[in-house]
């Protein structure tokens, strides 16, 4: 297979101001006749609500401007604001010529990751620290009988151990001040702690247990230094478990304010411990992620050197909707690796093994003169570097699917296939979800030429039907649809896609009949007998007609897109109405959460929004949750694509 390799198209948007550099210097006069108008609604249009970074770029391709995001929709938003802009943030948006995004698991691996990429690109409008200060670590001492837990910044030179690095010197201290507040482990510079003759202060608020008076055994100490060093080494499950314990023991004694406090430490140790992908200790790799959608490719490469990610690029290769993800992945390693001269690194992290990885391997090794490796069954930090480029992976395809030149060219090619006058300029498409009759909702999505229109979706609670009737439901759904649009309530579509074969269909053209509207053509979208993408079948409900689309047709891909969006928002609905009536909780809703495991995760958190906060890998981390467990909890309560 052959895979036309081409690196993304800029992504034609504006700028934004939240997060806009505050500082009063002025970047240096660097093309500032490079000015550029881009279209900042579309952009935000379809980029997500999770955390992550955003690099700006000029029209020349220099970078601009580096920065993270708790909530990358609204931090880019807040620089497109119509009035309110420091002089320097208008100055840059002025120049933004596109936007790309790299989404993180949370917003302390996007700050991780910032940082890389200011000290690697130095971006002229970022905030430049001349001194340049390397990440903050906790140190331990192991020449003494009662090592002191201090802060560290700078070279790693004294022996012993060092736990981090972490965001910032203020999570350091935090850090600092719980250990003491769990263990009792001495903070004191060795000097102060050789001469004292009775406890200081420290002891009495019970933050120290007393070593420089001998208060407490060498035995007994090392024990809580021990336990101190697993829980920063994120082997803290037993400490997590025996908080817990102590909160619902409060809880139950009634002691609501000791309750209070612990719970609110379980909410600290779980920042304390969580695991950053985005700078590591050691490893030199690049990771690669790739998805593969509506005949539409994302791949998504990592950079780490040295243990750090400092840097990213995206491809969107064109492919057919038969071409595996295998494929893909064997034609871009080739195309990219042996293409041309580039760097190759010791590995090539994969999402999945290649039907020619053992040849591909020689031929790199080979190339670079020393052994390569190509993995795909990879642990720890690799594991979740691997996860980050598949997120991003998926998040850019959806970007790339959703740009303007690519809809329109989508729909170019619906007119072309459906032999229409004209192009369409909306579309909607109609789904039906429930669990075994419960809760039946139908979803309706809307598509123009810019892509989804999110603004104008809308759900269906469907009643007053036999419990799995989906022709009823599909009819009822239509009948409110129409009824309102052919009262002017809104703008009716150049055609109704509905997901299903002709029995389906024949319920939309009825439905249509009845309110005489004449001007809307229905397509239905028949799966074929093996049901697999790319072998769907066109029925056009005033003719009759069949249609058969290649797989690699941008026309079927258009198509394959909106029915899947109206399939997804079909179950989003559902699955709120089912929460709804059943009175439960956003966790009571995640299949596979029962009350053990609500129990369990609420322990380990202290409170639901805690585990909102917290990454998959924290998630997992709960004894009786599993990987594919916490990403179900996570996707449930993070819903946004």
């Amino acid at each position: 297979m052959s895979v036309p390799l081409t690196e993304t198209e800029p992504l034609q948007q504006d700028a934004v101001t939240d997060a806009a550099p505050t500082s009063q210097e002025q970047p240096a006069e660097t093309g500032q006749d490079e000015v550029s108008a881009f279209d900042a609604k579309a952009f935000l249009a379809r980029l997500t609500s999770r955390p992550g970074v955003y690099q700006m770029y000029a029209l020349n391709g220099d970078i601009l401007y580096v920065g993270k995001a708790k909530n990358l929709k609204k931090r880019v938003g807040s620089y497109f604001r119509a009035k309110g802009l420091a002089p320097k943030t208008a100055a840059l948006v002025t120049r933004i010529a596109h936007i790309e995004v790299t989404v993180t698991n949370s917003e302390t691996e996007a700050l991780l990751l910032e940082q890389n990429l200011i000290k690697e690109q130095r971006p002229p409008y970022n905030i430049l620290l001349r001194d340049d200060k390397s990440y903050p670590y906790i140190f331990i001492s192991d020449r003494d009988a009662y090592p002191a837990v201090r802060f560290h910044r700078g070279a790693r030179r004294a022996k012993g151990s060092y736990f981090g690095p972490f965001p910032s010197g203020t999570a350091v201290r935090e850090s600092l001040n719980l250990l003491q507040k769990l263990f009792r482990i001495r903070p004191c510079e060795d000097s102060f702690f050789r001469n004292r003759s009775r406890p200081c202060l420290q002891y009495q608020i019970q933050r120290c247990s007393g070593p420089c008076v001998g208060l407490i055994s060498e035995q007994a100490y090392a024990d809580d230094l021990r336990h101190a060093s697993m829980f920063l080494e994120g082997k803290s499950n037993a400490v997590m478990q025996e908080l817990a314990a102590q909160m619902e023991t409060a809880a139950a004694q009634l002691d609501f304010e000791q309750a209070a406090q612990l719970r609110d430490q379980l909410s600290n140790l779980q920042q304390v411990q969580e695991q950053q992908y985005v700078s590591g200790f050691e490893g030199n790799a690049d990771v690669i992620g790739c998805a593969l959608k509506h005949g539409g490719v994302g791949i998504h490469m990592l950079y780490v050197r040295g243990g750090r990610i400092i840097g990213s690029k995206v491809f969107h290769p064109k492919v057919s909707v038969e071409d595996s993800e295998a494929d893909v992945l064997s034609a871009f390693v080739a195309q990219w690796y042996l293409g041309a001269s580039r760097e190759i690194p010791d590995q090539v992290i994969l999402p999945q093994a290649l039907n020619d990885q053992d040849a591909l391997e020689q031929a790199l090794s080979q190339r670079r003169g020393r052994k390569v490796v190509l993995q795909h069954s990879v642990r720890g930090d690799k594991a979740g570097w691997q996860r980050l480029a598949q997120t991003n992976a998926e998040q850019q395809l959806s970007s790339h699917m959703a740009s303007k030149q690519n809809v329109y060219n989508r729909f170019l090619a619906l007119q072309e296939a459906l032999g229409l006058d004209g192009i369409p300029h909306r579309l909607e498409c109609f789904d039906i979800s429930h669990s075994s009759g419960e809760a039946t909702v139908a979803s309706c999505v809307v598509f123009d030429r810019n892509g989804p229109l999110k603004t104008d979706y809308r759900h269906f609670n469907i009643d007053d039907i036999t419990a799995g009737d989906d022709y009823a439901a599909m009819r009822q759904a239509l009948q409110r649809r129409y009824t309102r649009l052919k009262k002017g309530e809104g703008k009716l579509p150049d055609i109704l896609l509905i997901d299903g074969g002709k029995g389906q269909v024949s319920q939309a053209r009825d439905v249509l009949e009845e309110l005489q509207i004449t001007d809307v053509l229905i397509v239905g979208v028949a799966k074929g007998p093996s049901r697999r993408a790319g072998l769907e079948t066109l029925v056009l409900a005033q003719s009759g007609e069949e249609i058969t689309l290649s797989g690699d047709a941008p026309a079927l891909h258009l198509i394959q897109h909106i029915r899947d969006e109206a399939h997804r928002f079909a179950i989003t609905g559902h699955r709120a109405r089912r929460g709804k009536a059943r009175k439960t909780s956003r966790l009571e809703s995640i299949d596979g959460i029962g009350p053990k495991r609500r129990r369990e995760l609420l322990r380990h958190f202290g409170g639901l929004q805690e585990i909102e906060r917290a990454s998959v890998e924290e998630i997992a981390k709960v004894s009786t949750i599993s990987r594919k467990i916490a990403e179900d909890i996570y996707f449930a309560l993070h819903p946004d694509p």
